[in-house]
């Protein structure tokens, strides 16, 4: 193991939640001494003068900003607004002000909505402007993508290393649970545990259930984001994922097998499918910082699904 982090300042924004969690603890197995977590409590990176406070503060040497204003299909019709405002004003105001003191890294976290809706599959990173993306995220998808182009323009200007990472669907224990807002794994491992507990007879599913989608052990995301943060400094986007897909049909029986959940499905087609298919091209992540992805889909359900079972009454 090098010691890339150990003495060197590393400022997680969001790295309170979800997978910030596993990014901080992966921080400290590598041996660093000086993790920040700038707390939502304390900061909100979209006010200019906490970013100012954060950095004069923190004084970090690399920023992985993990921060977002993120949720499923649901959330992002609900509050295209919002998501597209914030999440490019705490990215832009970010990379800003890590500039101007001169850090060594900023680590960009994009997010796959930010590819075109009918990119062939699987996702090429030089697809990434090939046309728009899918309508019901992208507005998120594009205050994201405008963080690649602001890492470029820094680069090519200022000399500033700033990645852009483009990380699939990601799950695991520790995951969001909330409907209002909980992506679809998470969305469907409740509903199918909560039909268990009340003895439905059928779990209603958006969509048609047709579309793939593709999704990543949150432990295998983390990972992928430290080895890019240690060996990586170029100036192309870089996927990170597992590189398979699966229907949403299929993704519904496989959790009702894992839950023992026997009963109906009732598909709700009135309501948006999302994207048509998803699955990344991760030879880029191999090449460049030696990413690949460990755990197997039905391993990281498993889990997932045994997680909440274990915390469902606390969250």
């Amino acid at each position: 193991m090098s010691d890339f982090f150990k003495n060197r300042r590393i400022v997680v924004t969001g790295g309170a939640g979800f997978l910030g969690g596993y990014v901080t603890r992966g921080l400290q197995k590598r041996g660093c001494k000086n993790i920040l977590v700038p707390k939502i409590e304390d900061y909100d990176f979209v006010n200019i003068n906490d970013i100012v406070r954060m950095y004069e503060s923190m004084k970090p040497d690399i920023v992985i900003h993990l921060a977002a204003v993120v949720g499923g299909i649901g959330a992002n019709r609900e509050h295209p607004g919002e998501f597209f405002y914030k999440n490019l004003m705490m990215g832009v105001q970010l990379i800003e002000q890590g500039r101007l003191r001169n850090i060594k890294k900023f680590v960009a976290i994009g997010t796959i909505c930010a590819y075109p809706k009918f990119t062939p599959v699987p996702f090429k990173e030089e697809n990434l402007w090939d046309g728009y993306p899918e309508e019901t995220n992208a507005p998120y998808g594009l205050a994201k993508k405008m963080l690649l182009v602001q890492s470029q323009a820094y680069r090519t200007e200022y000399g500033f290393n700033s990645i852009f990472l483009l990380p699939v669907n990601l799950y695991g224990p520790g995951d969001n649970f909330n409907p209002a807002s909980s992506h679809v794994i998470p969305a469907l491992i409740k509903k199918c545990v909560d039909a268990i507990e009340r003895k439905a007879d059928y779990i209603e599913c958006w969509g048609t259930g047709k579309v793939s989608r593709e999704f990543l052990y949150v432990t295998d995301a983390a990972e992928g984001i430290l080895l890019a943060t240690e060996h990586y400094n170029g100036a192309e986007p870089v996927n990170i994922g597992a590189g398979f897909e699966i229907t949403i049909k299929e993704l519904v029986e496989k959790i009702m097998a894992l839950t023992g959940f026997k009963s109906e499905i009732r598909w709700d087609s009135s309501k948006p499918d999302g994207q048509p298919r998803r699955r990344l091209d991760v030879s880029k992540a191999k090449k460049y910082f030696g990413f690949e992805a460990k755990t197997s889909f039905d391993e990281g359900l498993k889990a997932t699904i045994d997680w909440y079972i274990a915390n469902k009454n606390s969250l």
